[in-house]
């Protein structure tokens, strides 16, 4: 009796494994914190567990020289609800991913090409900084600010690997200077004097 019902249970797992292995996201539905809803079993193809574009250079003729190619899930559907996503960091000469920070996710990075001074730091205000070089690896804890900064003289490139789908993105820079966050209380918050509050909103697109 024990055995038929082992037998039984097996092989109620096995016909309901589709149901538990996978959940693309249907982009057209809502984001919630724990993802996106499952696409339709009849609408998943392969293509939702592909992504090309880490294969391709970003375009670096920025204000940062550096451009950040996403394969979060809006990106890769097939990503939602496993708990990983991927990037492309390309810096040219002097590029500069500022500082920033993932709220969900760990990121671990790999570098592929040039040499990347990168560091983060704690909530204790330590700061750990180290210049890598192609196929090292360095981690940045979740949450913590963080940065990496092109210190070679030709281009570089990194693989980062987070582990959400959905990691969450905010830049200092832009979180102070890029919006219409009160000119006064960023120099009252931040001790900048109003010539300088005035000149990083004129060059990142901040008002007020």
């Amino acid at each position: 009796m024990l055995h038929i019902l082992f037998l039984f249970s097996l092989l109620f797992s096995i016909s309901n494994a589709s149901v538990t292995e996978i959940c693309v996201a249907d982009l057209k539905g809502p984001l919630t914190p724990s993802g996106y809803t499952c696409k339709l079993a009849s609408k998943v193809t392969a293509e939702d567990f592909v992504f090309s574009g880490l294969g391709k250079p970003g375009n670096t003729t920025n204000i940062i020289k550096a451009a950040v190619t996403p394969a979060f899930v809006a990106q890769f559907p097939g990503l939602n609800g496993l708990g990983i996503s991927l990037a492309r960091l390309d810096l040219a000469p002097a590029g500069v991913i500022p500082i920033h920070t993932h709220p969900g996710a760990t990121e671990a990075l790999f570098v592929t090409r040039g040499a990347i001074t990168a560091g983060f730091i704690t909530s204790a205000n330590d700061v750990y900084i180290k210049r890598l070089r192609k196929g090292d690896s360095m981690v940045f804890p979740q949450g913590l600010l963080h940065f990496q900064v092109n210190s070679g003289k030709s281009h570089a490139m990194a693989i980062v690997s987070l582990n959400s789908p959905n990691p969450g993105l905010q830049i200092l820079d832009y979180a102070l200077f890029g919006n219409d966050f009160p000119s006064a209380l960023v120099e009252q918050t931040t001790f900048l004097d109003d010539a300088q509050v005035k000149k990083l909103k004129g060059v990142l697109g901040g008002t007020g």
